[in-house]
């Protein structure tokens, strides 16, 4: 069963982001969302290294939000690379997708 209180949507949407990694160093670098939520997103190919509780911005399509990161992808698993992140920015729409509307039009919701 799955235990997410909201409905994922698998895309492909290409991002920058940017913040300071787990050393307090500043990076910014292409990465990619997998999939979205009404109020979070994993993101794919990130290289930083990042930890939960660090905060990333994020930009989409010229706009900007800020997001904290809940888990992060294991070195040397498949799943490396990947992060999973919560909108900070709640009065910020950051995709044009609506993941309830596009769960219930695949029937998931």
């Amino acid at each position: 069963m799955d235990r997410r209180r909201q409905s994922r949507v698998f895309v492909d949407l290409p991002v920058q982001i940017w913040g300071m990694d787990a050393h307090s160093r500043p990076f910014t670098q292409p990465a990619s969302l997998r999939t979205i939520s009404g109020r979070g997103a994993t993101l794919q190919c990130v290289d930083a290294q990042l930890k939960p509780g660090d905060t990333v911005d994020v930009l989409y399509l010229g706009t900007k939000a800020q997001f904290r990161i809940v888990w992060c992808g294991k070195p040397g698993t498949e799943m490396a690379g990947e992060v999973g992140v919560e909108n900070l920015s709640v009065d910020t729409n950051l995709w044009d997708v609506d993941p309830l509307r596009c769960a219930a039009a695949a029937g998931q919701s």
